[in-house]
């Protein structure tokens, strides 16, 4: 045996010395020599210096007196060339805790500094220290962990991100069992979370929604105002208090993903009348000034935000509907281009508006429709909005109908195609068409279903979810056409569960959408949607001591 050998043996024959005459004493505090040789052990071979880890924290309640030496020998030893003596005194530090709760803020902040690290197994120690501390104290704990997820001036991004990382693969898998009693740390956690929130991409705010959502406080029985607290939280991430700026395509992007996460919880009671004014106060008199690529989106949001409102809602957003409505309903056969897609994003939103308020629409479209109300205004004569708007309605119907004759003509052509195709990209190619043309007929007969009620001089309003919006059907592409709404962090974050936050089930995204009709129409009419694309979302709002790297939302 070696000298350095025999040395290591007897460090560690004089550990076990230590710890045996402490485990043996009945007063320990009274065994200080022997925890002091355990520190000073601390300090000698690799071998020594993994079993000091261990004994260091099982002993240091009893010598209050040697906390600081103590504490900082340990931390030595995670600082420690060795990878070894690194993984035991991580392993260590929850130890620290178990009878000192007070510490577990200082050791929580320890391990999250260590979440950087690159060797897998001093990761994976690290991890479970944490989660054994969740477990200890799910409050405590937590509530050190979320001041690491959280924008500050002295925020380490990379230490962020680890942290969000952290929380999105262990802590939320697992909340059923962290979380108690429930009710009390699912309010805890929301609480902690929505400080959380000051400075986020989309994918970190989408993930948190995501945890939030999954809470049972506002699960399926939820009360109204659960769900009311959860569209305060979008709102704050909508800016909605901000002054609007068409050029602000962030602004316009993060509006729109806002109000779509949003939805559900108008569905669930939630009121959506602050989403409702900034867009007929402030988007939709300057709807012609938006960039192209995001009209079709605003409209798309519209759409689906147009069954929860309320009748005065309804009755104050109308009269911009019904303009964008005949802005986009040729006249007459011209040659005039019919953007179809949003012609049935208006006509939706027409049909919910005047559904609450079906009295509206006799100066706004010459109907006659008797409430008994003063705001009927059945004694002043509308006939000329009347004719006008029957004739646009006219025209839409004979410009979808030909069009439909067209598509179906393709899908003809497209059915033989297959038939003919003989390699898997052939084919391939020839199911995204039927894909495009499919979405086209869907878009077409939901015009056509909207249109024919609106004929009679006392229409019929469609206030229920019978329509099925043609992009809620879309088929998910098989090209390679993709789209991403709510855009990244740097290239080395990897937040959320993806960061496609406008995308919910059953919808495409706007510019997806887009694409897909567009090719579905193309030669048939010069549809003019938008042209969609990559999106990323700058950071919210600027003078948060961030840099422009921040990444996007």
């Amino acid at each position: 045996m070696s000298e350095n050998q025999s040395e290591e043996v007897q460090q560690i024959e004089k550990l076990y010395e230590f710890s045996e005459r402490l485990n043996a004493s009945k007063d320990k505090s009274q065994n200080v020599e022997d925890y002091e040789g355990i520190i000073k052990m601390s300090k000698t071979s690799m071998k020594a210096k993994q079993l000091a880890s261990q004994l260091i924290p099982r002993y240091f309640k009893f010598f209050p007196s040697l906390s600081t030496e103590a504490f900082d020998a340990h931390m030595d030893c995670i600082d420690d060339g060795d990878l070894g003596v690194r993984v035991q005194a991580i392993r260590g530090l929850p130890l620290f805790c178990k009878d000192t709760p007070d510490i577990i803020s200082k050791i929580v902040d320890v391990l999250v500094q260590l979440l950087n690290t690159e060797e897998p197994v001093e990761r994976d120690a690290v991890h479970k220290a944490l989660m054994s501390l969740l477990r200890q104290d799910p409050k405590a704990s937590s509530t050190a962990l979320f001041t690491h997820a959280g924008v500050t001036p002295t925020t380490d991004d990379q230490i962020r991100e680890k942290v969000l990382n952290f929380i999105r693969d262990k802590v939320f898998p697992i909340k059923g069992e962290l979380l108690k009693p429930q009710e009390e740390m699912e309010r805890h956690i929301t609480d902690l979370i929505k400080q959380s929130l000051e400075d986020v991409t989309g994918g970190e705010f989408k993930m948190f929604m995501d945890f939030l959502t999954s809470l049972s406080i506002f699960g399926g029985k939820a009360p109204p105002e659960r769900m009311q607290e959860l569209v305060e939280i979008i709102e704050g991430q909508a800016d909605l208090n901000a002054q609007f700026d068409v050029s602000d395509t962030d602004h316009i992007d993060r509006f729109i993903s806002c109000l779509q996460l949003a939805l559900p919880f108008f569905a669930r009671g939630a009121p959506s009348s602050r989403f409702l004014n900034y867009l007929n106060k402030h988007i939709v008199p300057v709807f012609d000034k938006l960039p192209e690529e995001r009209k079709l989106d605003l409209l798309k949001a519209l759409a689906d935000i147009s069954p929860y409102t309320t009748a005065q809602e309804a009755r104050q957003m109308l009269p911009s509907i019904v303009q964008l409505l005949k802005k986009y309903m040729p006249a007459r056969k011209t040659g005039e281009e019919m953007n179809f897609t949003y012609v049935e994003c208006l006509l939706y939103a027409f049909h919910h508006l005047a559904h609450k308020v079906p009295n509206a629409t006799n100066s706004l479209c010459g109907y006659k429709i008797v409430t008994g109300q003063p705001s009927d205004r059945l004694g002043e004569d509308f006939s000329e909005l009347n004719k006008e708007f029957t004739e646009r309605l006219t025209t839409v119907e004979d410009l979808t109908k030909a069009t439909m004759k067209k598509l179906t003509q393709g899908m003809s052509e497209h059915n033989k195609a297959m038939s003919a195709a003989k390699t898997d990209e052939e084919k391939a190619s020839v199911k995204t068409k039927k894909q495009n043309t499919t979405t086209g007929l869907r878009t077409c007969n939901n015009i056509l279903a909207m249109t024919k009620p609106l004929h009679a001089k006392v229409p019929s309003f469609i206030g229920d979810t019978n329509i099925n919006l043609s992009w809620k059907e879309a088929t998910k592409p098989l090209a390679s056409a993709t789209t991403t709404i709510g855009g990244k962090r740097p290239a080395s974050s990897n937040n959320g569960s993806g960061n496609n936050v406008a995308a919910k089930k059953g919808r495409v995204s706007g510019a997806m959408h887009s694409q897909l009709v567009n090719k579905a129409f193309e030669g048939i009419s010069a549809y003019g949607g938008g042209r969609g694309g990559n999106r990323s979302w700058g950071r919210r709002g600027g003078g948060r001591g961030r840099g422009q790297g921040r990444g996007h939302w």
